[in-house]
């Protein structure tokens, strides 16, 4: 009897979905790099980041598409060098921090898209609207051990979002029918996630 009961057990670990087999890295926030990039007047490109980004990354390392990431970023620490154009991009001309003090994004699918790359679906949540956005990966790159013992790997995802689409729809007009500031914004992320001992 005891022998068929261990043969069972090993029968129904042998049967969990491969996701029981994933492990857990976070983000690290110190070298992790969160921006964004807007055209304005329609002649050059504005670019800004985020200080703080937090998350985590259910990585499966027998099938990367069952991974699992959840991703948040700080909207308040926003950084665009000019400390007026900081102040109007915290209001509620834009993305009001005050009331919507972060952005998130939890993937729903992970897809191969060729080697070292990966298309990341899922749900973005910014100034209060819920999307579907597709993320653009490269990587994650192999683990490396830091000098601490620490397991760490990288990634670079883009993705670009009509902000209209998110309810930041505060904008003037050009004299030549154009934009001050463009509706397409580009996200991408620079990550550096870690796994400890």
């Amino acid at each position: 009897m005891k022998k068929w009961f261990a043969v069972a057990a090993l029968f129904a670990f042998a049967s969990l979905p491969a996701l029981a087999q994933s492990t857990t890295w976070q983000v690290d926030t110190a070298h992790t790099n969160a921006q964004f990039a807007v055209k304005h007047l329609g002649v050059s490109t504005v670019r800004g980041q985020f200080a703080k980004t937090t998350g985590q990354v259910q990585l499966d390392e027998k099938d990367i598409t069952n991974s699992q990431v959840e991703v948040t970023i700080d909207t308040t620490t926003v950084d665009t060098r000019n400390e007026n154009r900081d102040k109007d991009v915290k209001s509620p001309n834009f993305l009001d921090v005050a009331n919507f003090p972060t952005m998130t994004f939890k993937s729903k699918k992970v897809i191969a898209a060729g080697p070292g790359k990966l298309k990341i679906v899922g749900d973005l949540t910014l100034h209060g609207v819920t999307h579907e956005v597709t993320f653009d990966v490269d990587g994650p790159t192999g683990a490396i051990k830091d000098p601490w013992g620490n397991l760490r790997r990288g990634a670079s995802a883009t993705a670009t979002i009509n902000r209209q689409d998110f309810g930041v729809s505060y904008n003037k007009m050009l004299d030549t029918g154009g934009l001050v500031v463009s509706n397409d914004v580009q996200i991408s992320i620079d990550v550096e996630f870690v796994r400890k001992p």
